[in-house]
């Protein structure tokens, strides 16, 4: 992973880039955290006296660190310091978690300290380079000056000075998160190369009896499978962009004072994160499948994306927790908008509730007739129903409390509304930002491609939510009969610029790892190359054939 220094006047600073794709094909590394959590925390919470004690040494690598929010995940062989995410307590009160540097290996023998067990979880799903460790402290002291103290500080009397904004403690994560918005798209970007590559390679079965054996990117069904999942990564791309270029602008606004954007950037990468990674984990799967019996073999390159990818719907926050934090916010905004006081953002359309409409010079009117051929038109569709699934949740909710019920307890009863209006919130932000983008192209032709994606994937997503834009009258039965008919037709005109589409990807087969995805085409020589290579293969007979099966074999 590259990553890459600046010094500005005041402080240190990761370019951009410090966390983007990787160049070459290869899995997680040990020092991924180090780069990847370790060092931002310090760059964004650190003062700058704590920047000069811990970064340098840190970007050395005369510090490894690690993040370790919980006891067992981070990375434990190769550590010798963590990020400890704990409870502070001073003056006998408790003021939440903060962030603290915590030596735990002896630097030069790289043995646990005194105080400090901590060692490898053992093997996981996936992630096999990682070290993936356990933590614990017994009686373990460390200077108070070790504590992350650029927003919230301890005095040397114990006197506790609490940050602008709670919200800044997680700001690691939120860069993590938004990090991973991105990560979505291409992990499902390279799948789609994949099976769409080998798609059209493979030749298999008659469409019309008496002519050649089609390509299996011919049939329907294949394209059902795959030409949605194709517009679902370019409407990620787009997403993952604009939330880099959103952190880093609000970095930088919080940088100056202005914490105004924070908690909806905070819900934002948490129900976007959780809405990217689920779409994505099921989506390479759905490619896998599609390659048929070789897209389970470790040369589709289609496993190891998978196992990858997949533990980001539970790490840097589960999916589902992730999704009723974007709630909170949701239910604060709607309540903000009950209360006279108009909401901003993607948010906005909160303002437009029936119910809700205070300014009525400022509300714009619902669509009565939704155009199924218009990127507005569906976009307002999709806006729609996020409000009405985002007002549900908030009026069930309510019911709950008045029945004297805690709120904690309301929450839990009313958490499974309150998640669907999250995934219907990200949703239609997902469509809005990909609608947003076709009248920025200048090449009329590319515009026409990348519109058909996007009716594609706004189509396609009403077609798996029919139930919702159907219960709140935003479609019509007949509307939703004409969505399905629509995705067949665009399947068509897709289908001569598919593979045109994942080449624009522009992945290198050294970043593909994949024998069915090679630019070339060249897919079954290679593959019998490729299977030549297996460890079993390097002897004619097989020492277990001698040791075992003749043996067995003798008996019979």
């Amino acid at each position: 992973m590259a990553a890459f220094l600046q010094r500005t006047r005041d402080n240190w600073h990761l370019l951009p880039d410090g966390i983007g794709p990787r160049s070459v094909h290869r899995g997680p590394l040990p020092l991924d955290l180090h780069l990847g959590m370790f060092l931002p925390t310090l760059l964004h919470q650190a003062t700058v006296e704590q920047q000069e004690r811990f970064f340098m040494p840190a970007w050395n690598l005369e510090i490894i660190g690690t993040y370790a929010q919980t006891e067992m995940g981070h990375v434990g062989k190769t550590s010798n310091h963590a990020i400890v995410l704990a409870q502070l307590y001073t003056k006998g009160k408790c003021y939440g978690l903060h962030a603290f540097v915590v030596p735990i290996r002896e630097i030069g023998t790289h043995k646990p300290l005194p105080g400090i067990t901590v060692g490898d979880i053992g093997p996981k799903f996936g992630y096999d380079e990682i070290d993936n460790g356990y933590l614990k402290m017994d009686h373990y002291r460390i200077p108070r000056e070790n504590m992350l103290m650029k927003y919230a500080q301890v005095k040397p009397d114990g006197t506790y000075v609490k940050p602008v904004s709670n919200k800044l403690t997680y700001g690691t994560m939120v860069f993590v998160r938004s990090f991973l918005v991105g990560e979505a798209a291409r992990c499902l970007a390279k799948a789609c190369t994949i099976a769409i590559r080998y798609s059209a390679v493979r030749h298999q079965s008659e469409i019309n009896p008496n002519e050649p054996e089609p390509q299996i990117l011919d049939f329907q069904t294949q394209q059902f499978k795959l030409f949605p999942l194709l517009a679902t990564a370019y409407a990620f791309h787009f997403v993952g962009a604009y939330m880099k270029e959103t952190y880093h602008r609000i970095n930088k606004d919080i940088g100056q004072g202005d914490l105004s954007g924070l908690p909806e950037l905070h819900a934002l990468t948490a129900g976007l994160k959780a809405f990217t990674s689920w779409s994505t984990s099921a989506a390479i799967e759905a490619c896998r499948m599609a390659c048929g019996g070789h897209g389970y073999s470790h040369c589709s390159g289609l496993p190891n994306i998978y196992v990858t990818f997949t533990p980001t719907c539970t790490f840097e926050g589960e999916n589902t927790v992730m999704m009723l934090q974007t709630a909170r916010f949701l239910m604060k905004s709607y309540d903000q908008v009950r209360s006279g006081k108009l909401a901003c953002g993607t948010v906005s359309y909160l303002n437009d509730l029936p119910s809700q409409r205070i300014q009525p010079q400022q509300v714009a009117v619902w669509p009565t007739v939704v155009d199924l051929g218009s990127p507005n038109s569906l976009t307002e569709a999709y806006k729609l129903r996020a409000a009405r699934l985002v007002e549900i949740a908030a009026k069930n909710l309510q019911t709950e409390v008045s029945h004297r019920k805690s709120k904690e307890v309301a929450w839990n009863l009313t958490s499974v509304d309150l998640t669907r209006a999250s995934e219907a919130h990200c949703h239609y932000v997902v469509v809005k930002l990909f609608s947003e983008q076709l009248p920025k192209i200048q090449d009329k032709s590319i515009q026409a491609v990348l519109r058909n994606l996007f009716l594609l994937y706004s189509l396609y997503g009403i077609s798996q939510k029919a139930g919702d834009f159907l219960q709140e009258s935003i479609l019509t039965h007949s509307q939703v009969t004409q969505v399905h008919q629509r995705i067949k037709e665009l399947l068509t005109v897709i289908r001569p610029e598919a593979v045109a589409l994942v080449d624009a990807f522009d992945f290198q087969d050294v970043s593909l790892g994949s024998v069915l995805g090679r630019y070339d085409g060249n897919v079954y020589e290679n593959l019998f190359e490729w299977a030549k290579t297996s460890p079993l293969n390097r002897a004619e007979v097989h020492e277990s054939y001698h040791k075992y099966l003749k043996p067995l074999q003798s008996k019979l």
